[in-house]
């Protein structure tokens, strides 16, 4: 069971990032497990854009420098741009790796149901290695394209964004 503090913060982090869901989602940005810090969580109100959610960001070619978040996120949105992970909740420092994909696929269906019954994007972006093995199970249940889009490899990432969010209309 969670911990009263554990839930609080979960809700507190789909609340930041419901914010700025767009109403149509062009590209479903998915990876494994939300990071444990704030600064590297995509949609926190005082976000750094570190780690991960950084490199998407600069994958997706939004300028940062002298902008606020909101104005980030914002531009973020209107691209139909979403980033989401599998496992909305971090792994407690120090978790095993093999923890972390048993996790992955035993969540993986209710992924899925929220992909296709609520995100409704028109293709998904899977950007962590972790969910390279599930890639034929996403693009078959999620109803659109699946695209394992690494960002480690950024050229990758970029050709797989949809051409409507790249222009940014």
């Amino acid at each position: 069971m969670a911990s009263g503090e554990h839930i609080a913060r979960r809700l507190q982090r789909l609340e930041w990032a419901t914010r700025f869901r767009p109403i149509h989602m062009q590209a479903l940005i998915l990876g494994a497990e939300a990071p444990e810090s704030d600064d590297e969580f995509l949609y926190a109100p005082e976000a750094r854009f570190g780690g991960l959610a950084g490199e998407i960001l600069a994958g997706s070619e939004i300028p940062l420098a002298g902008r606020l978040p909101e104005q980030v996120l914002g531009e973020f949105q209107k691209r139909g741009l979403y980033f989401a992970y599998a496992l909305e909740c971090p792994l407690e420092t120090g978790a095993d790796a093999s923890l972390g994909k048993e996790l992955l696929g035993r969540h993986l269906p209710s992924v899925l149901v929220r992909i296709r019954r609520s995100l409704k994007p028109k293709r998904v972006l899977l950007v962590s290695p972790e969910l390279q093995v599930f890639l034929t199970q996403i693009a078959e249940s999620s109803e659109c394209a699946a695209i394992y889009a690494p960002i480690a490899e950024m050229a990758a990432f970029r050709a797989a964004l949809p051409a409507l969010a790249a222009q940014g209309t």
